[in-house]
């Protein structure tokens, strides 16, 4: 039973949660308080000591990154609450940080608690939090990525290529580096945009800066010389991106 904290200024948006949570997870979720205010938030947190905290980014007194700052206790998984932003959104998932879109769906709440439940640790890494304040601010530029040994942060530029298999993606970086996620390709695929980064097979994603040579048979050479086919079906959206430069 995950003992839950709601900080959400909105007195209809706290009480809609409320009702979704009863309805998708009343065995595994108990509210145990409620803050409308940064400074109110803190003080609960610390008393109560929650499982679990729906974190509103936009307070009446502060933000969200406010009460994180502020409070003593920390073990607790986090999932922050927003309007829909597309920056705010790419922000967020260039952050590694979870988060859902108001007015919050029940599907999308289910699947976020789902997730919750395969991390092990409780707390956000501080590096995240950084991150996701810079990127807010600015187009984001580098990317969380969690691994069960640490948050690596990595410069997006840095990336050469990504390859998936099932659902593991290996990031290839500069100077041979290399960083394995326990997520699938399909999750970096809408962060890592063209014109810079080009899908060209269901397995590989590669960072166009980055290839030597290409043929028109269907085959990419990268410069850490590796090979990689381009799909039949990508094919035409590939040369039509290099031949736009």
């Amino acid at each position: 039973m995950y003992r839950t904290i709601i900080v959400e200024d909105e007195y209809r948006l706290r009480e809609a949660l409320s009702i979704l949570l009863e309805m998708v997870a009343p065995e595994t979720v108990q509210i145990i308080g409620y803050a409308e205010r940064a400074d109110e938030a803190v003080k609960l947190i610390d008393r109560l000591k929650p499982d679990l905290v729906f974190m509103d980014i936009m307070l009446k007194d502060g933000t969200g990154f406010d009460v994180l700052n502020q409070a003593a206790h920390r073990a607790f998984h986090l999932i922050f609450t927003t309007a829909y932003e597309e920056h705010a959104i790419r922000a967020f998932k260039f952050s590694a940080i979870d988060y859902l879109l108001k007015p919050i769906d029940a599907e999308e709440l289910k699947t976020a608690l789902d997730r919750m439940d395969t991390l092990q640790e409780r707390f956000l890494a501080e590096k995240q939090l950084s991150e996701l304040r810079n990127n807010l601010e600015k187009t984001p530029k580098r990317l969380v990525l969690p691994t069960q040994e640490a948050m690596h942060v990595v410069k997006t530029d840095q990336i050469i290529r990504c390859e998936t298999s099932g659902s593991y993606t290996t990031f290839y970086l500069v100077q041979g580096k290399k960083i394995i996620v326990s997520k699938p390709l399909k999750n970096y695929e809408d962060i890592l945009l063209p014109p810079e980064f080009f899908r060209v097979h269901q397995s590989h994603l590669i960072n166009v800066n980055f290839i030597s040579s290409y043929s028109r048979e269907g085959l990419v050479q990268m410069e850490d010389n590796t090979s990689i086919p381009i799909s039949r079906g990508n094919k035409e959206a590939f040369f039509k991106l290099m031949k736009e430069g």
